[in-house]
């Protein structure tokens, strides 16, 4: 308290001398008591302000965070009549003045740490719960986004994650590899852990044939259509649990900036204490300011090292960073906190803090390692949080894929993908596209998006100002061409694309797409940026073409083919990968993935991204589960999505966190194979 009226005090001291004239009729006393109204109006007022939140949404957060400040030094000015009344004007220049100094102030005295704001969360938790770990055992998940498993083991022996360390040496924890297969992305990931879902998902976004658009997943609507064709109700948190920040739901009761739920309007305590808390918000809009600083320092300063690849860090990368790193972060952890705290059984978080920034440093660059050193924090965090609550929290750690490093189509030919195959397409084709970066705008999209219609108001003014500065792109229409109807769609994400033919209905086999463009596949393996060209026979039997060979990929058979093997350099069994990626649905009439360098594991992205992911090659198929020792998993080999979902659902089984399904078996979403058939067959092939 005595920290708060100094601070206060000394704030105001600055803002009310920075204004033009006399303002105080007695000097210091003056001052204070304004400083003691300031701090006794926002203790009291902040109750109310917490349900304005709860009821508006994210425009409330908004609202809160940034009128708060004003309204309570206009009630303090009302009270203290030796202070001279201001225009509306100079309260909110006071008002915020005063914040963001006595922001920099503590900022400065916590030596911007996040001792400070953690230790609020924890003694908030402390204080709301009676006895324990008297109401049982629960389970949070927490989805490190993009750090793929050779990352972690490196960051953890490097002392860059000691509590993750911690947890593993003492023999609590065991650390195994979980293998993505194509795509490696986050919905592709989220789509199998929380819903044990295999085929639904065949990138980060597809063109959908027989609705006539494209479908990409970090867009509300899209994400909850998506989720509708796959979902039988009986996900990873269908019974009380709490999904966070995440692309898809797992059929959670509850859900926080969840990108299948934006669109739906809920009251959030969580995120409305957060807004209303003096250290959190204020604080957060200081450490966003500093992380910006920090990117624009970090870009120059690869440029004048000359690091290559790289990409251009600038623009709305600055602001996304800030967002990403600091402001969803620390929202994700109160809301976690206050979720922990209400005891709540199981609580999946998606922090997407590395991907973001390694899909523009790169995946190993010390700016990337250095967003797994806070994460670190947040996990002991976490851990101490789940020993003061009602439950006894179990923590598991997973991530959705990796990330491989490489240099961009554009680098490496000068052209997109799309002008090279337009220009490679013999006949007239009208081609149209969407490979501008859209995943990192996810994170913006769900700050914006998960209010009412005030967020989404915002998120298209957002969507407007990206789209001329190579933010969300907006998307073409293809249009046929009156002297070739034929259109072509390339959808990219990351080092993987889905090529369509629109006007021609269902996946085109091998001569269909020969009959339609002849030689498109021999030009586009042949291309110094393309690795592999993935085609099928009339009869489903797959060929991969390359630059010096092709072959056949039949199961449980020597592939027949010419040349060199065109997925030599892609470690693994590329083949099984891509016989999997066959089975999903909305696959391209063609699939490309980027050019492999096996000396340095770089892959050519087809997105402006130097840290990239999808297919095939490097890391980004490594992913990764930290599990409380006796999880009931194989050992001796790399795990599979569904295994460890399973996993999870075995484990809330066994501490009674699990429903009967009413149908007699246990609700597992995974199910069986014949299950899982069944539930895909409701999407459109």
């Amino acid at each position: 308290m005595l920290r708060s009226f100094a601070v206060s005090f000394l704030a105001l001291t600055v803002a009310l001398w920075a204004l033009p004239g006399t303002q105080v009729t007695r000097g210091a006393e003056s001052v204070a008591a304004l400083a003691v109204g300031v701090l006794a109006l926002g203790a009291l007022l902040r109750p109310f302000l917490t349900r304005l939140t709860v009821l508006t949404g994210v425009f409330g957060l908004l609202l809160a965070g940034v009128l708060a400040q004003a309204l309570v030094l206009w009630l303090a000015l009302e009270l203290v009549p030796t202070v001279q009344p201001f225009s509306v004007l100079e309260v909110v220049v006071v008002s915020w003045g005063a914040a963001v100094a006595a922001a920099g102030v503590n900022w400065l005295v916590d030596a911007s740490s996040d001792e400070a704001f953690l230790g609020q969360l924890l003694r908030r938790a402390a204080r709301s719960t009676r006895t324990p770990g008297s109401e049982g055992t629960g389970l949070l998940v927490v989805q490190l986004d993009g750090v793929s498993e050779p990352l972690l083991r490196q960051a953890v022996t490097s002392g860059a994650m000691p509590t993750l360390s911690r947890w593993l040496r003492s023999g609590d924890h065991r650390l195994r590899g979980w293998h993505t297969g194509v795509p490696s992305t986050t919905p592709a990931g989220q789509a199998v852990l929380l819903h044990g879902e295999v085929a639904a998902v065949p990138s980060f976004r597809w063109w959908d044939k027989e609705a006539g658009r494209m479908l990409v997943c970090n867009r509300p609507a899209d994400a909850a259509e998506v989720e509708r064709g796959f979902t039988d109700g009986r996900g990873l948190l269908a019974d009380g649990g709490v999904s966070v920040s995440n692309l898809f739901s797992g059929d959670a009761p509850t859900c926080h900036l969840t990108m299948s739920r934006a669109r739906l309007p809920g009251s959030e305590p969580g995120m409305a204490r957060f807004a209303t808390a003096r250290t959190g918000f204020l604080r957060s809009l200081t450490l966003f300011a500093g992380q910006m600083l920090t990117e624009i320092h970090q870009g120059r300063r690869q440029r004048r090292r000359d690091v290559v690849p790289r990409v251009r860090r600038g623009g709305t990368f600055v602001l996304l960073r800030g967002l990403t790193t600091v402001v969803l972060r620390d929202l994700n952890v109160s809301v976690v906190a206050e979720q922990m705290t209400r005891g709540a059984p199981v609580v999946y978080v998606d922090f997407v803090d590395y991907d973001e920034v390694a899909h523009h440093a790169g995946p190993s660059r010390p700016e990337s390692m250095r967003t797994l050193e806070s994460l670190d924090r947040v996990l002991a965090f976490f851990e101490e949080v789940a020993s003061r609550v009602g439950r006894r929290y179990e923590i598991a750690v997973v991530s959705d894929h990796g990330q491989a490093q490489g240099p961009t189509f554009a680098q490496v030919v000068g052209r997109t993908l799309t002008e090279v195959v337009q220009e490679l397409a013999v006949r007239s084709t009208s081609a149209t596209s969407d490979v501008r970066p859209v995943e990192p705008w996810g994170p913006a999209t769900l700050l914006l998006e998960s209010g009412r219609g005030h967020g989404r108001l915002m998120s298209r003014a957002a969507r407007t100002v990206a789209s001329g500065s190579g933010g969300v792109p907006r998307l073409a229409t293809p249009a046929a061409t009156e002297t070739d109807p034929a259109s072509l769609v390339v959808a990219a994400s990351g080092c993987l694309a889905h090529v369509y033919l629109t006007d021609l209905p269902g996946r085109l086999d091998r001569d269909a797409v020969e009959g339609a463009c002849p030689g498109l596949v021999r030009s586009l393996a042949e291309h110094p940026g393309v690795g592999v060209v993935l085609t099928r026979d009339a009869a489903g039997v797959l060929r991969v073409d390359g630059p010096h060979g092709w072959r056949v990929l039949t199961p449980g058979e020597e592939p027949a083919g010419a040349g060199a093997d065109p997925l030599a350099p892609y470690a693994g069994d590329p083949a099984a990968d891509l016989r999997e990626l066959e089975t999903k649905h909305h696959v391209g009439d063609l699939v490309l993935l980027g050019r492999c360098d096996p000396s340095l594991d770089e892959v050519v992205a087809f997105e402006e991204l130097v840290g990239s992911h999808g297919g095939l090659g490097g890391w980004q198929t490594s992913a990764f589960v930290v599990h409380p020792t006796g999880w009931p998993l194989p050992l001796g080999r790399a795990l599979t999505g569904l295994e460890v979902h399973r996993a999870m659902v075995a484990r809330l089984e066994q501490h009674g966190l699990r429903r009967t399904d009413p149908g007699g078996g246990t609700g597992e979403t995974g199910g069986t194979g014949d299950d899982r058939d069944e539930r895909s067959a409701r999407l459109p092939a």
